[in-house]
């Protein structure tokens, strides 16, 4: 029974496999806490899973052509809008006049960044980041951008994991560079300075074709799964993803000419406006939209943007023209806001075709499933549950009231903890599981070690039976 549940906890977390949808009543291999058995082969490897696949967070970069305005409100509200991707800490730094300007801490956004802190953070250039906590350090020393002086002054804002770190950072010994923390993203800024500085010696007078030719190098000894935002003091922004396209990445652009109020813009008008435009890049789409930016496109798996401060144009390059594009599903699933569009797909649209998919394998597998109300554990799997209803013919209702105010279970340490952690977090409406069959459609199974006590309280309020799914 172990190694059933472990093929299918593989599944809901791997990047780029969906999750096979479980449906049946309470006898299951997930009701075998696994997790605590110390003759199950693959314990820690799920838990080192757990550390570094769920390692969400969320990025942002504004450039602005006038560098008489400032950008600080502007990634402000652009960290707001994304801080679904991470409540552990939050980061801004800004650039005035080859000036940077930083503060981050431990918190969320309307908590790191006070009145003081915004009017301290001027000029036309920022980079944002918020992080998401994990079970791993929650050190303010580790929160993002992070900095380094030479070549120029280079910040980053990064979001996902590298698999290769050891060899990354002998690498980077070599090279006299210290990387003090045990940060993904520590790291690869160092990796993005020392082939920066090493390809301007070969290009000295095409910066374009320095930080085409770093980034080509980073993405090609950086294993994992990645976006990245770099400032170049006084150069400019540089965004790019991972060869598989495991974490998103969009940019857009916006034009306070007049003339071109109707434009629809595109990477190659962007690279010849003759003119210099506001850009921005971020995770999600939603910042952009919410920002008044155009959205343009997705960064493409292995592809890098370079936003030119000093002639304004935007510049792309493949730089790994076989990349093979393996989005990460659980951005779909769970991370993503439904409001966002990811690799030219709706989040909202996506969670609509799980929840009609698993309806109609309930139909095909269990024609007489005596459903009589389908319940969404809240909050992601509302769409998926929503459509399912629909498809089955059955009532939707709420039957979980979540408490907000409360940490995520599954990065909790200790089953003992979790099982509290999931009664703070969720409360039943009895009147809606009393004497009926309830369907609960969570978004993912990741463990299973709190949808035992979510089906539990489902028993405890009545419910006659209960079938649990992932959508």
């Amino acid at each position: 029974r172990p190694v059933a549940c472990c093929r299918r906890i593989v599944m809901a977390v791997g990047v780029a496999c969906s999750p096979s949808s479980l449906f049946c009543p309470w006898e299951s291999p997930l009701s075998y806490d696994w997790t605590l058995d110390p003759k199950f082969p693959f314990q820690q490897l799920f838990f080192d899973c757990e550390y570094k696949l769920f390692k969400m967070c969320g990025i942002i970069g504004v450039m602005l052509a006038d560098d008489k305005m400032h950008v600080n409100q502007m990634v402000f509200d652009g960290l707001t809008v994304l801080q679904h991707r991470g409540q552990d800490a939050a980061g801004m730094v800004t650039s005035e006049r080859g000036r940077l300007h930083l503060r981050k801490d431990n918190g969320l956004v309307r908590d790191v960044f006070q009145q003081h802190h915004m009017l301290e953070l001027r000029g036309n250039v920022g980079v944002g980041h918020v992080r998401y906590p994990t079970a791993g350090s929650s050190s303010c020393a580790e929160a993002q951008p992070l900095y380094t002086n030479y070549p120029y002054g280079i910040c980053v804002a990064h979001n996902g994991n590298l698999t290769n770190t050891d060899s990354l950072y002998e690498h980077m010994a070599t090279k006299q560079r210290h990387v003090n923390t045990d940060s993904d993203s520590e790291l690869l800024l160092n990796l993005f300075a020392e082939a920066l500085n090493k390809h301007q010696a070969n290009h000295k007078d095409n910066m374009v074709e320095a930080v085409f030719d770093a980034c080509k190098e980073i993405i090609q000894d950086s294993k994992g799964g990645y976006a990245t935002v770099y400032y170049i003091n006084g150069i400019g922004m540089v965004g790019f993803r991972d060869a598989h396209g495991i974490r998103p990445l969009v940019f857009g652009c916006r034009s306070t000419h007049p003339e071109d109020a109707d434009k629809t813009w595109t990477t190659d008008m962007m690279q010849t406006a003759g003119k210099k435009l506001d850009y921005c890049i971020a995770s999600e789409s939603v910042a952009i939209d919410t920002l008044g930016f155009q959205l343009v496109r997705d960064v493409k798996p292995g592809e890098a943007i370079f936003m030119d401060m000093n002639t304004g144009n935007c510049h792309t390059r493949m730089c790994v023209p076989d990349a093979t594009p393996a989005p990460c599903i659980f951005e779909y699933v769970y991370f993503a806001r439904p409001d966002s569009i990811m690799d030219g797909v709706s989040v909202y649209e996506s969670r609509l075709q799980m929840g009609q998919k698993l309806a109609e394998k309930i139909k095909r597998v269990y024609p007489d499933h005596g459903i009589d109300v389908v319940i969404p554990i809240p909050d992601t799997s509302r769409t998926s549950a929503l459509q399912a209803a629909y498809c089955l013919d059955r009532p939707f209702r709420e039957g979980f009231i979540k408490n907000r105010y409360i940490a995520r279970t599954f990065i909790m340490p200790g089953q003992a903890a979790r099982k509290k952690s999931v009664r703070l977090k969720l409360n039943t409406i009895k009147s809606e599981f009393a004497g009926r069959n309830v369907l609960l459609v969570d978004d993912s199974i990741v463990r299973g070690t709190t949808a035992n006590e979510i089906v539990q309280m489902a028993r405890d309020a009545g419910a006659k039976k209960v079938f649990f799914c992932s959508a």
